[in-house]
């Protein structure tokens, strides 16, 4: 399947570099547990520029989108942004999966969970058969 070309603003990169290297806590261990290819062989990238937004995590294969929310995004001014910006995301085709920091730091196993459980649907709609 030839890969989707979603665009972005450039003048992002420089900002997605300086959020890589100053991640939270839970951004730094989700990223252990899915880098490397470690969630069935899939490649996901950190802090990645998509449109005018930065992803959290992004796999391209999944056209997927894995957003880790800290305490700011309790206000409804960022809430309501957050909806805007799936919108725009899922009009690309691409999956957004939430969590929350507290969700990552406490309860990983579900956290992971999640993620492989999207996976694995992902790969019974590509082969056509249950896992």
């Amino acid at each position: 399947m030839p890969r989707k070309i979603i665009p972005y603003n450039p003048n992002l990169k420089q900002l997605a570099r300086k959020l890589r290297n100053e991640g939270t806590l839970g951004e730094a261990l989700l990223w252990n547990e899915i880098k490397n290819k470690k969630i069935n062989g899939f490649d996901f990238h950190r802090q990645k520029p998509l449109l005018n937004y930065i992803a959290d995590f992004y796999c391209y294969e999944l056209d997927l989108v894995i957003e880790i929310d800290g305490q700011y995004h309790n206000h409804i001014e960022i809430y309501e942004l957050d909806l805007t910006r799936e919108k725009e995301l899922e009009k690309y085709g691409l999956t957004i999966i939430r969590f929350t920091e507290t969700e990552v730091r406490k309860d990983m196993v579900n956290v992971l969970r999640t993620i492989k459980g999207f996976v694995l649907d992902f790969l019974e709609k590509q082969n056509g058969v249950s896992l």
